[in-house]
């Protein structure tokens, strides 16, 4: 089945140059100055706007009455000069909107012209930016101007565009002021994603659909498995023949608190879970396996960061198991899920390395997200010198020759690379994973199985009755 439709918009590469007036010089003496971005529909995002030198040569001189509000051209020749950022390897991404095709279909059929509004703030006599600060960054900060870029998306399914690249003045109200300029980088490319979805809850058993608007097909079966304290010594690295898993729904693991043998289990016991994904033959490939216990902090009834519980997925290698990702987890405060995601590195050298993809925390109220998305991030290998706009996702085509020596062994992730929802109360887990990392069908269990072990991860985050909490520490000890 073919992938479905997605469309992403890309701001980044910002950059603010101030006048040298004094007033201005007053406000670049405070470096966080602030962009926040708005696209109508999705949640605000915020990000720093780095301010760089001003350079006589660099610009031509601005007329004089600019607006405070700019509205740019769909093109790259707008207010355009040389990029801040062309002599750094740094490109950074500071804000990404993700749209599915009802998303696209909907933006496409309105009569209305689509933009994005940009605010830029001026910094406040505080420090570097804070969650807080980000959050309302209104509330203490002076608006400098507001930039609305114009949106095309009529070909955006189909191939990358830049709606705009270059600088544009902003403030200057007054006459004789001169207006600060701002950089920045918009681009709107598609990035087609493989969907799946559990038919009930992992801890079910269900089958797996990879679905493409209305029509759904089974792709995958998995087996949860509650396996016994004696096999917690194979847990690191199983036999593929010890894969089988019970039949039927395994729901009541989920302790509902009225004391059954099955609750006690589940409070008692959060060690041991398996779960693996098969093809429809039958063949196992992928699977998840818990191999820290979900335990409660001393003096606690909760699952803490400095002590998460951990699983392996694993992937098939000649006849056996071989590890690809650790996934550690823990609770949040009152209603998040901790996580922690390590890409595990083998044969190449003689100790293993790991590489961080993702270290966040996802809500568990209504329906929350984990995703793992490399856009704009420094530590990939994969982003091309000689890319027009390096926060993008990478879809495009490049040659071996980019790479170092060996680079090319490792698992190459770069751009939007999964996501999986995550319920409140239970559900059924849709995973959405980017094509560029799917090139035969354990590629994409492996994914279903992280996805999996998230889930599960929640339930086994749980809150520990606090009348077995000292049991279940002696147990683990």
């Amino acid at each position: 089945m073919d992938p479905c439709p997605f469309v992403r918009i890309l701001v980044g590469n910002l950059a603010l140059k101030l006048p040298r007036s004094p007033s201005a010089a007053c406000e670049s003496s405070s470096s966080n100055c602030l962009a926040k971005v708005r696209f109508k529909g999705f949640p605000t995002q915020v990000a720093t706007i780095p301010i760089v030198q001003e350079h006589d040569d660099n610009h031509q001189n601005p007329q004089h009455h600019r607006p405070r509000h700019s509205s740019l051209q769909s093109s790259s020749s707008s207010a355009s000069s040389s990029n801040p950022n062309s002599s750094s390897s740094t490109h950074s991404l500071a804000a990404c909107f993700n749209l599915d095709k009802s998303q696209i279909d909907k933006f496409l059929q309105s009569k209305k012209p689509k933009s994005l509004n940009i605010e830029i703030y001026a910094g406040d006599d505080g420090g570097g930016p804070s969650s807080s600060a980000a959050a309302c960054c209104c509330s203490s900060r002076k608006l400098m101007g507001t930039v609305v870029v114009p949106l095309d998306l009529r070909k955006a399914e189909f191939r990358p565009s830049v709606m705009h690249n270059g600088w544009v003045p902003i403030g200057g109200r007054k006459k004789g002021d001169e207006p600060a300029h701002f950089f920045l980088n918009v681009r709107v490319e598609p990035e087609p994603r493989y969907v799946f979805q559990f038919e009930s809850d992992p801890v079910c058993s269900p089958q797996i659909f990879q679905v493409q608007g209305s029509v759904k097909q089974a792709v995958f079966t998995c087996k949860f498995n509650l396996r016994n304290q004696g096999d917690r010594s194979s847990l690191s690295r199983p036999s593929m023949a010890d894969s089988s898993a019970p039949t039927g729904c395994l729901r009541s693991i989920r302790g509902s608190g009225d004391g059954g043998s099955q609750s006690n289990q589940f409070t008692k016991d959060r060690k041991g879970w398996t779960i693996t994904i098969h093809d429809l033959s039958g063949s196992p490939v992928a699977m998840a396996s818990m191999v820290t216990p979900f335990v409660p902090s001393p003096g606690s009834d909760r699952v803490s960061r400095s002590n998460p519980g951990a699983w392996l997925i694993l992937r098939p290698s000649s006849g056996t198991w071989k590890s690809w990702g650790r996934l550690e987890a823990w609770r949040e405060g009152r209603k998040g899920l901790g996580y922690r995601f390590d890409l595990l590195h083998d044969g190449i050298t003689a100790t293993p390395t790991t590489s961080t993809l993702v270290n966040s925390v996802v809500s568990t109220k209504g329906r929350g997200k984990f995703a793992i998305d490399m856009t704009g991030t420094a530590a990939t290998p994969a982003c091309s010198p000689h890319s027009s706009c390096d926060f993008g996702s990478g879809s495009g085509s490049w040659s071996g020759s980019e790479f170092g020596l060996g680079m090319l062994s490792q698992p190459i992730y770069k751009g939007f690379v999964m996501s999986s929802t995550v319920e409140g109360k239970g559900g059924q887990p849709e995973v959405e994973i980017g094509i560029q990392h799917v090139n035969c069908t354990e590629d994409a269990a492996v994914f279903v199985a992280l996805a999996a072990a998230v889930d599960l991860s929640k339930e086994a985050c749980r809150s520990f009755p606090r009348r077995l909490r000292k049991g279940s520490q002696q147990q683990q000890a």
